[in-house]
Parts: structure tokens; sequence; C-alpha cells
């Protein structure tokens, strides 16, 4: 019989980032995302859940309890579960940054306890069996650069109010480093960040093999950077020495997990700034063994499983429309899911 763990899920914030602004492609409706999810079959194995964006045109932050209630009966007429949940901790979404004014930081915290007041009855009405919290430090590297030791300590000192709150919820905290957020850009400075807040199971890493490859090659970081210059992809040996590296300093941290590809590139499209560039599976400029790579950051360094993470998601940031909508998209996914969880899996 195949693993059942972790669950396997689809986000669906990749129907809304980088969409829907100037000239970007128009969002994408939850309920297409839905369908799209409970339709995918690999091997006669489908999608478990889903991890939320709460945030229009999705799911409000500001749901009354009757909203919410109605979201997860809509939700588990698909078949679906939910697992984590985004908070719109930005400034354009009603939030601010975690280093900026005690304006921006309040409303940073605020979104923060509406998304562990929505998680908590999700819970408690047994639709969300797994997950956390995702943030991250909503303030740009540029802003970071301007004072990085200063900086560092008021984002640990907003993401520690942020995982009191979450603590008294029943919930934890993600934060996912990417090359794009200030304080979070290298792997080195997400590690130091991690220390300094000290809430282990409560605030800690989410990691996206996409976005966690990027911190090899030291965009935004030169002095993390640990691939050579004009590194030659075609050696693996070295990517995969790397990668490890990062995971190792990551994975005790480790609380939510993203499958993604990535071909070594930077993207950004619509609101969102430049950050790694998500693939589709079969993407020959694919940089990442799927399978293996997810495996260093779901076995320890002895190559036992963590078994941390209950469920799996895959992030597809800023693919194309077309792609989205295509179900082939999904059922290719589903299929580099499943053989994640056949590698690095279990049952109960």
């Amino acid at each position: 019989m195949p693993n059942t763990y972790p669950r396997l899920h689809n986000a669906m914030w990749p129907g809304v980032v980088g969409k829907g602004s100037g000239d970007g492609e128009p969002f994408i409706s939850l309920d297409t995302l839905l369908t799209l999810t409970a339709n995918a079959r690999y091997e006669g194995q489908k999608f478990d859940g889903v991890d939320l964006w709460l945030a229009d045109p999705h799911i409000s932050i500001d749901s009354t309890p009757d909203q919410v209630k109605k979201a997860c009966d809509h939700i588990a007429g698909f078949g679906l579960k939910i697992g984590s949940m985004v908070a719109p901790i930005w400034g354009g979404a009603g939030g601010g940054s975690a280093m900026g004014s005690a304006d921006d930081r309040k409303r940073f915290i605020d979104q923060v306890r509406k998304a562990c007041v929505i998680g908590k009855q999700m819970r408690d009405l047994g639709i969300r069996p797994t997950g956390g919290v995702r943030i991250d430090s909503s303030t740009s590297v540029e802003q970071w650069d301007k004072d990085p030791a200063g900086g560092t300590r008021m984002i640990a000192d907003t993401f520690r109010e942020a995982g009191r709150i979450a603590a008294d919820h029943g919930e934890f905290l993600a934060a996912e480093g990417e090359i794009c957020w200030g304080g979070m850009h290298s792997w080195r400075e997400n590690v130091q960040l991690l220390e300094m807040v000290a809430m282990p199971g409560v605030v800690g890493y989410q990691a996206d093999m996409a976005h966690s490859m990027l911190f090899t090659l030291g965009y935004n970081a030169e002095q993390d950077r640990l691939l050579p210059e004009g590194y030659d992809w075609a050696d693996r040996s070295l990517l995969d020495k790397a990668y490890k590296q990062v995971a190792d300093a990551l994975r005790p941290w480790t609380l939510d997990f993203h499958v993604a590809q990535n071909d070594g590139s930077v993207f950004g499209s619509g609101d969102h700034e430049k950050t790694g560039r998500h693939c589709q599976v079969k993407d020959p400029n694919g940089k990442l063994d799927i399978v293996k790579h997810a495996g260093y950051w779901l076995r320890d360094d002895a190559g036992n499983l963590t078994r941390t993470m209950r469920h799996i998601c895959w992030d597809g940031c800023m693919f194309p429309n077309a792609v989205m909508e295509s179900q082939d998209t999904w059922n290719d996914i589903l299929g580099a899911m499943v053989r994640v969880r056949d590698a690095h899996g279990w049952s109960e």
C-alpha cells in the first residue's frame, strides 16, 4: 500500500500572487483551483487538501465566523481538507513591515491574530488537522540593509509577539525565507533571525524547495553564497553539497514544507518583488532533483524520517494562467508529490 503521510496539499495562492494588478494576468478564482485540485489524479491517488490564501479575492482575513463556516463547508464539498494558511501581513494587504513603525508592526500583528482566530475555528470544525500560519518580514532587502542588526532585532521582536499570539490559539508560525524579504534573504540570516526569536516549535521556518535553493547562489547576500561564480550546473555534486548545507542549517527550524522546482533564475510579476522562479515539474531547465532534494528536508542527518510535517504542499507561484488552468499541470504536480511521499513518507 502507498504511504499515507505526509498528506499531499496544493497551494491556492498561486492564483493570486503576481496576478490581478497593472498589466498582469487576472486572478484565478478559488473555485477554479479547488476544482483542478480535486480532479487531479496520479496512479489512482489524489490530493488530500489545500493550503489557503487568507485574503481577497479568495477568503477574506476579515471573514465572520459564519463566513468561515460557509467556506469550510464549500471546501469540504470538494473532498479536501485545509492545512496551512498565508496571513496577509504586507502593507498593501492591510498589514505592515515587521521592522517598520509602531503602526506597521501593530497591523502586522493584527493580521496574524485574525489568521490564528480563523485557523482555530477551522480546526474546531474538524476540517483542518494540520498546518500553521505563514508569514515573512514584509520588508525589502534594501530597507533592511540600512541597519541590518537593528532591523533583524526588530523583526525578531515582531515575530516573538506574533508567536505568543499563535501559541495562545494553538497555532505555529512558519516564516518563509526568500531572497526578496529583508532579514530572511539568505540561509544564514534566516537561522540568525529564528535563533533570536527563540521560540522553537512556535516560530519556525517554512522551507520552499525553490526559494531555498536560491540561497546557494547568494542573491542579495553574496557573502553567504555557496556555489561558485559561473557555476556549471552539470556538476550536480556541488549543488547537492551546497543545498544540503542550507537544509542542514534550517531543517531543525522547519515546520512547513513546499515541494517545488526552480531553474536558478529570479522572476517577479504584478506587485510581487523578484524572487525565485518556480518551474513546472517537467521543465527541462529545472535544477532540482525533486525527490532527492525533498529528502534533505524530510530526513535528518542520519537519513531518518523527521515526521515533522504532517502534510506537504506544492507551490507554483507565478505560473502563467494558461498553465495553471490546465488539468495536466496538476496531474503532473500530483505525480511529483506522490513520488516524494513514496520516498520519504510513512503510514499510520
